[in-house]
């Protein structure tokens, strides 16, 4: 008897692992199209005879998409079940993709995007549901959510590599051909219902439309001003700044709204948020413009990026150590000096043709800026959260990164349509080095540590080492 009732218990501890496997998949999917998507601008651009803006919309579109709606999907999450608004994502995921590989123009091309990125931003936030609900042992769900969150590497490596692969093989239909069957695999590995708890709170649609509106009118004030239509560019500008007020008056009056109260008056947490944003815009610029000025081969384009990706895939369990030891605020200023020297490197190797040693220092100090700042903010924005707020940081973080690629991408196709010059090359990276010099500072001189009702022990500790409270 013993042994009967032993065997049920190891299976039940292994039951999850193929859901589990499922749910990171997923994220993988979701991940996997923006990095492999890169290396194939120039393959959608001869294929749909469009420009560099043609396929920066291709970009912004499914960022905008996603930000605006990554908040609402963790909502819909709780209050419809993670298990059916995942399905539904994941299923809704693939089909689209299929959709953008059969699109026969551009707009066509644009709109599955757009449904793209809203069937991502249900699959994102119900995952970690998921994950909670499969594991309700605080240490194994921690290891379970490590083993998704590594996920986001891996694709990040295999991205630019695959796409190029895929593009060599066929054409850029092919990366999103590839989507189908890897839904279907997260569904058979997901087919049991996962039973997650229910949250009757309101839903609102309006600040999430309104954060769309204003990212989609910003986009286009920004794509005007690339084209030289200044007249325009400021209407548009004039029209998104009008958008943002009216969303946040109507956030702060929604029964839902994107930013919880406890985070409104929130400086350390948001300036958090405002980092996250820098690094997705300088990350974002490097993989669009990267594929575009090398004027190479896909496969090419994705190997030239491997230093940068590889590192993103790798370095983030020696940030976790140097955040154990130091605080997060060390390697998030590392981060940013990486990242700004070797965006300065990349603009300059772009600038100046032949230059493949320097590109690669650049890209591997990229990889370096982004592994080390993003893992150690996320975990300063969670410490500096009140907990009842806590659970809101990780959906507005992901938000305003997205926003931050958005505006890279919307950015750097506007500069590149003009003539290649090499000053034209190098601007891109130059101002999103600017962006990353800005992050050095304010992370400089940010001297805020204090995490939400610490104990009086903490207190006394963090007077003396304000970087070092966090740890405790």
């Amino acid at each position: 008897m013993p042994e009967v009732s032993a065997n049920p218990a190891r299976r039940h501890q292994r039951r999850p692992t193929p859901q589990l496997l499922g749910i990171s998949l997923a994220y993988f999917m979701v991940l996997l199209d923006t990095t492999a998507l890169a290396v194939a601008e120039p393959s959608v651009m001869t294929s749909l005879h469009t420009d560099v803006v043609g396929v920066g919309w291709a970009t912004t579109i499914y960022t905008m998409a996603l930000a605006s709606a990554l908040v609402f999907g963790g909502s819909l999450a709780d209050r419809l079940g993670a298990y059916g608004v995942f399905v539904v994502g994941v299923f809704g995921f693939g089909a689209a993709s299929l959709g953008c590989a059969l699109a026969p123009a551009l707009s066509v091309l644009l709109a599955m995007r757009a449904l793209l990125g809203l069937f991502a931003a249900a699959i994102i936030p119900s995952s970690l549901s998921l994950i909670a609900s499969l594991y309700p042992d605080p240490g194994r769900r921690g290891n379970a959510i490590s083993a998704w969150a590594a996920i986001s590497g891996i694709a990040m490596a295999a991205g630019p590599v695959l796409g190029g692969w895929l593009i060599a093989v066929d054409d850029w239909r092919a990366v999103f051909v590839i989507n189908a069957p890897m839904a279907l695999i997260v569904l058979a590995l997901c087919r049991t219902s996962i039973t997650s708890t229910r949250d009757a709170r309101a839903l609102s649609w309006l600040p999430h439309l309104g954060l769309a509106a204003t990212l989609a009118t910003a986009t286009l004030a920004i794509t005007q001003a690339g084209q030289g239509s200044w007249l325009m560019a400021a209407v548009y500008a004039l029209i998104a700044v009008g958008l943002a007020y009216g969303t946040a008056v109507v956030d702060r009056t929604s029964p839902a709204p994107l930013v919880a109260v406890a985070l409104r008056g929130n400086r350390p947490v948001w300036t958090a948020f405002g980092w996250g944003a820098a690094v997705n815009y300088a990350l974002t610029t490097v993989i669009f413009s990267i594929p575009l000025l090398l004027h190479t081969s896909a496969e090419a384009a994705g190997a030239t990026l491997l230093p940068m990706t590889l590192l993103i895939a790798v370095n983030p369990l020696l940030t976790g150590r140097i955040v154990a030891a130091h605080g997060p605020l060390r390697p998030i200023r590392m981060g940013f000096l990486a990242f700004l020297i070797g965006l300065c490197l990349v603009g300059a190797a772009t600038a100046v043709q032949h230059q493949p040693v320097i590109l690669a220092l650049g890209l591997l100090l990229s990889g370096l800026g982004v592994s080390w700042t993003l893992p150690a903010l996320v975990g300063f924005a969670v410490n500096h959260a009140a907990a009842e707020a806590r659970g809101s940081v990780g959906g507005i973080l992901n938000a305003t990164r997205q926003v931050g690629a958005t505006i890279a991408a919307a950015v750097a196709s506007a500069i590149l349509t003009q003539h290649h010059s090499s000053t034209t090359a190098a601007l891109p990276f130059l101002i999103a080095a600017a962006v990353c010099a800005l992050g050095l500072l304010t992370a400089t001189t940010q001297r805020v540590a204090r995490v939400h009702a610490p104990s009086r022990g903490l207190v006394r500790r963090a007077r003396h080492h304000p970087d070092r409270a966090h740890r405790h």
